[in-house]
């Protein structure tokens, strides 16, 4: 996809898979890189190394210590888009607020929001090796998740359909363009 700057130049696209931790987002937005050249970026990796060893410790994150990540992750898309790149994020992004301030990164920001029961993620968080997350916190972030407005225009899609199906829908409800070259 071309740059932001020039005359009918092609705005870039910026999507951020959200969604408590296990629902699946890394492996949803790997896949959609994967399928449509989108330059990938797992939010997990701009934590800060205490937030890290808090969440390892089983403590959750407190608002104070999410801001600079999740300005972190603002300025990172902001700058891929001025450098007229696309990308897609892995990204919890469990509040309104934490979205606002991901909306003030790029021009334009689409969410896709896995959600589903609670014992799909669960199982999925049980099943999975070497993440810092421990299956414990899911109730945690079950309790801080605000759950997409509809004035959000937010893509809503159930975790209990398989990773393949999930890049699908997500990649033909967006429109994103498939088999475009990696871009970045």
């Amino acid at each position: 996809m071309t740059g932001e700057g020039g005359p009918g130049a092609t705005p870039t696209r910026h999507v951020v898979v959200m969604g408590v931790s296990g629902a699946g987002k890394t492996t949803v937005a790997r896949g959609i890189a994967a399928r449509t050249g989108l330059t990938f970026a797992e939010a997990d990796e701009f934590h800060s190394p205490a937030n890290v060893a808090s969440m390892r410790a089983g403590v959750p994150l407190d608002d104070a210590a999410r801001q600079p990540w999740l300005g972190a992750l603002a300025g990172w898309m902001a700058a891929r888009a001025a450098d007229g790149v696309s990308t897609v994020l892995a990204c919890s992004a469990l509040r309104l607020s934490y979205r606002d301030v991901l909306r003030h990164g790029p021009p334009s920001v689409e969410f896709v929001h896995l959600d589903g029961p609670a014992e799909v993620i669960r199982e999925r968080m049980a099943r999975r090796a070497g993440h810092y997350m421990p299956a414990s916190l899911l109730e945690s972030q079950l309790a801080t998740l605000e759950r997409p407005r509809p004035d959000e225009s937010v893509l809503v899609l159930d975790v209990s359909l398989t990773p393949d199906e999930l890049v699908s829908a997500a990649v033909r409800r967006l429109g994103l363009p498939v088999g475009v070259a990696a871009n970045g």
